[in-house]
């Protein structure tokens, strides 16, 4: 049997194999196979038949001081500081930055979330704290960032949908169609965007506005929807007229207005406002110049009458 066996025959000698000093004698022990070997040459070493290496000294003692070393910075807190800094001096220092999906938010923005320092290492990068750290900025809704080795970082995100503006006393911001705010306005293709005003406008708007699909033309002269009171609309034109429409029966006063405009061309003439709030008349406002001038030509009537001469039968 090639098993190291000692202290099975009490027969043998009483002195056992010893390691610097110490017996390594028991009964009926038979060591794993993996450590007779390593034990054997301690063994050797132990009664002086193996000479050490002259080296092995100071290997053991740099093997100390480093063990210690890295004991210590872990209890430091600094041992990511050392890797970082070993890994990104070895060629795994990120130096490439791939960004994909911003349309809304700035480059700079994201790069500045993943608080890179020109020595970072990619190795001991943490991809789900700067993950984290992205998903904060206004218009991301999602991110995801990926490690590219050797040095490349990879950042992948989706942003929220805009839908309208929203206009609050002189704050205007961006909202998503289920009225949550994302960022306040900042201009660029934002001022696209339909402009909901007033109180209570963004929780009305989205079903309003997909009812106004159905009359393009009109829609694409509204530059404002006005919530009166939350609880009906006025719409601001682009010629500045206002149409206050009422509170019931929105869809059927849309129609009919749609329809007066194009049978007499009653939203390019000049007037100020068309109130459809009472079912059963249409009230028109004129312009300041509009009703001057109406008025100028209602007294000059009676004058051109009182001057006419009488015709004789």
């Amino acid at each position: 049997m090639s098993a190291l066996k000692w202290g099975q025959g009490r027969e043998r000698s009483a002195a056992g194999p010893a390691l610097f000093g110490l017996s390594l004698s028991f009964d009926h022990f038979v060591l794993p196979r993996m450590l007779r070997r390593p034990v054997r040459v301690l063994a050797r070493l132990g009664v002086g038949e193996v000479q050490p290496p002259r080296f092995l000294m100071g290997v053991m003692s740099a093997v100390l001081l480093a063990s210690s070393g890295v004991y210590g910075a872990c209890l430091g807190g600094h041992a990511d500081g050392i890797v970082q800094s070993i890994t990104a001096r070895t060629g795994f220092a990120v130096d490439q930055v791939k960004v994909v999906g911003n349309r809304q938010t700035s480059e700079i923005d994201i790069l500045d979330r993943l608080e890179l320092d020109g020595w970072t290492s990619l190795i001991g990068f943490d991809v789900e704290a700067a993950r984290e750290r992205i998903s904060g900025l206004p218009w991301i809704e999602v991110a995801a960032v990926r490690k590219v080795y050797p040095h490349t970082l990879e950042v992948r995100v989706e942003e929220r949908k805009a839908f309208a503006l929203w206009q609050q006393g002189d704050k205007l911001s961006v909202i998503e169609q289920d009225g949550a705010v994302i960022a306040p306005f900042s201009g660029g293709k934002q001022v696209l965007l339909p402009l909901l005003i007033g109180t209570g406008a963004p929780a009305m708007a989205p079903d309003f506005l997909a009812r106004m699909e159905k009359y393009p033309e009109l829609a694409s002269r509204v530059k404002g929807y006005v919530r009166v009171g939350e609880r009906r609309w006025d719409l601001k034109l682009d010629n500045g007229i206002t149409v206050k429409l009422p509170e019931d029966g929105e869809d059927q006063a849309i129609a009919e207005l749609v329809g007066m405009d194009h049978d007499n061309g009653l939203l390019s003439r000049d007037i100020a406002a068309v109130d459809m709030r009472l079912s059963d008349r249409l009230v028109v406002q004129l312009t300041p110049e509009a009703a001057t001038q109406r008025e100028a030509a209602l007294s000059e009537k009676p004058k051109s009458l009182k001057h006419k001469p009488e015709t004789k039968i």
